[in-house]
């Protein structure tokens, strides 16, 4: 019963600790956080996305803070119906990660 126990307890320590490090913020925080000039302004975040996929279409976004780091995620669709999914940091602005949603 120890066992299982502090299997247990390891599981949600283990669990709330990956929770911790993404979290996504909200639009008042974001705010807080260009008008400070932390972040890249969210006009050229979306045109850095759109620079990569000309003539895509901005479906979604999302600033997260993951592993003290700021992420813009972009869902974007392209001409040919195609959605890719963009990670930018949002500090710097440069592309971290750009895949074809599956």
């Amino acid at each position: 019963m120890k066992t299982l126990t502090a299997l247990l307890t390891a599981s949600l320590i283990g669990i709330t600790a990956s929770l911790a490090h993404a979290r996504d913020l909200g639009p008042d925080e974001a705010l807080r956080l260009r008008d400070a000039g932390t972040i890249v302004s969210f006009e050229k975040l979306n045109a850095t996305a759109l620079a990569r996929h000309p003539g895509s279409t901005i479906h979604e976004t999302e600033l997260e803070e993951e592993y003290g780091k700021y992420i813009y995620q972009v869902e974007l669709r392209d001409a040919q119906g195609l959605e890719w999914d963009l990670e930018l940091d949002a500090v710097s602005g440069q592309a971290l990660k750009d895949h074809q949603d599956t």
